[in-house]
């Protein structure tokens, strides 16, 4: 691949890695395909290896992100229309507040939602932590995944 195109490779990879940060856009997406698309261009037994490594790295960390999270919520008895109704709310928080709507939206309509179903303050304050400390631990997860992503895309320049 020329220069140029790993520079681009390298961008697209930076934009995932930040999409994957801040959860406003596919982050994992981004940064699988374009370490595939590096290793199909650049061929051979190294570029088609960290192409696999970079899909399977981003597959795994998709799967146990909604697992672990999945778990977590059960263990609070978080049900998920209440982080369906948080997520709707954060949309459209993030419209009425550009970025910082999207979690203070997300709190609040968690909240909101707990609240309404049970009728306590404190419960659906302990609920709403709950969510987000889920959404943290979704991240973290996600931020793996890319990175060894990454860092397979770097191992993979170096030995090409």
């Amino acid at each position: 691949m020329p220069a140029y195109g790993e520079l681009l490779v390298g961008i697209a990879i930076l934009v995932g890695v930040v999409g994957a940060a801040i959860q406003v856009y596919p982050g994992s997406l981004i940064v699988a395909g374009a370490v595939f698309v590096w290793g199909a261009v650049t061929g051979g037994a190294v570029g088609w290896t960290v192409a696999v490594v970079a899909v399977l790295a981003v597959v795994i960390a998709s799967v146990v992100k909604w697992v672990v999270a999945g778990g977590h919520l059960k263990r609070a008895g978080v049900p998920g229309r209440t982080l369906l109704i948080g997520g709707v709310v954060g949309i459209v928080g993030f419209f009425v507040v550009p970025v910082v709507g999207l979690p203070l939206g997300f709190i609040l309509g968690v909240y909101l939602a707990e609240y309404t179903r049970l009728h306590n303050t404190t419960m659906a304050w302990d609920a709403s932590k709950s969510a987000l400390h889920a959404t943290g631990l979704t991240i973290l997860i996600e931020l793996a995944g890319v990175t060894v992503a990454a860092g397979a895309w770097v191992v993979g320049l170096l030995l090409t």
